[in-house]
């Protein structure tokens, strides 16, 4: 499976911004998906994510009703909706795919592909 992410960007603080991440390979629908970012100095952690089922869904608390995660299996694209954005939101965002879990994952140990990131930068 390969992940490829797009969307990042120099945003304001309170602006908004939607990340998407295009997958290719086995069967989209059969994956587990989800974002993590890593902001410098500091580790990676899972901040959303979505099983194949979309009523299951995990936030982290940092992002929890700013953030939006959603996929659309006929694109084979999972998105995140980033509203409200502070500096501290800024970070490489990366996509991952767990292809043993249905139910959204929560630990960076499940996933079992990623891509390269996408940069999101937010001014204050």
């Amino acid at each position: 499976v390969k992940v490829v992410e797009s969307g990042g960007g120099l945003v304001q603080a309170g602006d908004s911004l939607r990340l998407s991440c295009l997958a290719s390979g086995r069967t989209f629908s059969s994956y587990a998906m989800g974002w993590f970012r890593q902001a410098p100095g500091k580790q990676r952690d899972v901040i959303a994510s979505i099983g194949w089922n979309v009523d299951s869904t995990y936030y982290a608390d940092s992002v929890k009703g700013r953030f939006t995660i959603s996929r659309d299996n006929a694109k084979n694209t999972v998105y995140l909706q980033m509203n409200s954005l502070k500096p501290e939101d800024t970070a490489i965002y990366y996509c991952g795919a767990d292809g043993d879990s249905r139910l959204a994952p929560r630990r960076l140990i499940e996933f079992d592909y990623w891509g390269r990131g996408t940069q999101v930068t937010v001014s204050s």
